[in-house]
């Protein structure tokens, strides 16, 4: 039985500063930086914005999100039995680390990108992915351990908060290489970027020691020595799997979160090379306005947390689905970059709403009694990853096929709707979940 005091205060802080520490990942790799730098140096004037991947010819964002997409698929088919492996175990901390270090050193690696280096650099790209995923997936699994469910809405809404503003910090930092340079007599026009992914590790892997340092250690769950252990693996997955399937709030809210993530995900991830294409705005308005998302969406964390406090988690949750659909819509319409500013700005306060309570939502609707949190969080972050998978491929496919990243966008509102149906599905649950 682990032995820890739920709420604590200093307990809290230190789970919260792993988003701290992983945000700037999702910021700088994600979301800015990167996809700036990425699609500069892919686009030519030979070939415009196709580029060759050993040896196949394909438009350049559409190689990006395939291989993030094939690095969400692996790790949502390893997740579930990586987290029974760890709760039977005990090695809840250990995976958390290991993904922790080795997406931090994929960063790291993103340092030698170039142009000549494209196929290794999209494999530190997925690799790096693939680290944060991992990471998450770990961190996730100790909310129910460390908040009471009354406190799990704030709690989850918190390190969100963290997350949103350790990243932009990091940000700031990577600014001052990339748009002066010259007080550093740095005369290689992509080292800033390129030190910046260098810095994303660096933070990741330096900031995730406070936590790592104050997490309790998750207790083996062995049972019979003599059963093969791999069996263990097995039989805990189909038992969860088994309880999952008995809980029906459970079972009717992750298919609304698989379609409702395939939508937000997807949007976080291409939003920079989105309003590159259609706008053409170049590298210090897209920061700008990714910047703005990250703060604003503090603010939707905190905001949606005290209506779900009033209104309950669903109701909430129903609302901020809605909104999604019209800044698709608005999207596909996109004509000057005002108009991309306020898209933006609600991007962010439905961001932060979504994430935040989306996970605490889950965290409330599991049993309260266990310790194999590891396990029932991995379907959370399984459903995650591959709606993700499902939501890139189809942007993918969408802009391949019309030569259009509207169309995309627009596709994406329609995922939305099907979340929205599916969530209504669970609204007679609303009132269990007013804490």
């Amino acid at each position: 039985m682990l032995v820890f005091k739920k709420n604590d205060k200093k307990l809290v802080r230190s789970w919260a500063m792993y988003d701290w520490a992983n945000s700037a990942y999702n910021l700088v790799i994600t979301s800015t930086i990167f996809p700036v730098y990425y699609t500069a140096i892919t686009t030519t004037r030979e070939k415009g914005d196709i580029v060759s991947f050993f040896g196949f010819e394909v438009i350049n964002t559409v190689l990006s999100n395939y291989a993030l997409a094939i690095a969400y698929l692996i790790m949502a088919l390893a997740l579930p039995f990586l987290s029974a492996y760890a709760d039977l175990g005990g090695k809840k901390k250990f995976f958390m680390k290991l993904f922790t270090y080795i997406g931090a050193l994929a960063c790291m690696g993103l340092f030698f990108f170039k142009l000549e280096t494209l196929e290794l650099s999209i494999v530190f790209f997925a690799v790096a992915a693939m680290g944060y995923i991992g990471g998450v997936a770990f961190n996730n699994s100790y909310l129910p351990l460390i908040a009471t469910v009354d406190q799990q809405d704030r709690v989850s809404a918190q390190g969100f908060a963290y997350g949103y503003v350790g990243c932009v910090t990091l940000q700031l930092i990577c600014f001052v290489f990339v748009f002066k340079p010259e007080w550093f007599g740095i005369i290689d026009a992509s080292f800033p970027a390129r030190f910046s992914f260098f810095l994303v590790g660096l933070w990741w892997m330096v900031f995730a020691q406070i936590p790592f340092g104050h997490l309790p250690e998750s207790k083996p769950l062995l049972g019979d020595t003599q059963v093969v252990f791999f069996d263990k693996v097995k039989n805990e997955f189909n038992q969860v799997l088994s309880e999952i399937k008995q809980i029906e709030p459970i079972r009717r809210f992750l298919p609304a979160y698989f379609f409702n993530a395939m939508g937000v995900q997807t949007i976080m991830i291409v939003a920079a090379a989105f309003g590159e294409k259609v706008l053409n705005l170049g590298a210090t308005k897209l920061i700008a306005t990714i910047i703005l998302i990250q703060l604003v969406a503090i603010a939707g964390a905190y905001l949606m947390s005290s209506f779900a406090k009033r209104y309950g988690n669903i109701k909430v949750l129903l609302v901020v689905v809605l909104m999604w659909i019209f800044i698709c819509i608005s999207a596909y319409f996109l004509n000057n970059e005002f108009q991309f500013y306020g898209i933006a700005f609600m991007v962010g306060l439905m961001m932060g709403g979504i994430q935040a309570l989306s996970r605490s939502t889950y965290s409330k609707l599991l049993p309260q009694d266990m310790e194999d949190t590891t396990a029932f969080f991995s379907f959370y972050d399984v459903t995650e990853k591959l709606a993700i998978v499902f939501g890139l491929f189809t942007f993918g496919i969408i802009e391949q096929l019309t030569h259009n990243i509207r169309n995309s966008a627009l596709f994406l509102s329609i995922f939305f709707l099907i979340g929205f149906v599916l969530m209504w599905r669970v609204l007679k649950f609303n009132t269990l979940l007013k804490n």
